[in-house]
């Protein structure tokens, strides 16, 4: 278990201030994000494909 799991999954976050930022580190939080996406639409896929697993076992 980290601290993560412990915080509340639906919280509007505010955000982050971008304008002290240099623009290397505005790339590397921009890469950073496209890595969290792709993690975040594996997730979805494997999550839809377990769901369309259990549809299908079920519909028999």
């Amino acid at each position: 278990m980290t601290f993560e799991d412990l915080e509340p999954k639906n919280v509007t976050r505010k955000p982050v201030d971008l304008s002290t930022w240099n623009i290397e580190d505005l790339q590397d939080y921009i890469e950073n994000m496209k890595t969290e996406i792709q993690r975040a639409e594996a997730m979805i896929a494997e999550k839809q494909s377990v769901s369309s697993a259990a549809e299908s076992l079920f519909k028999r």
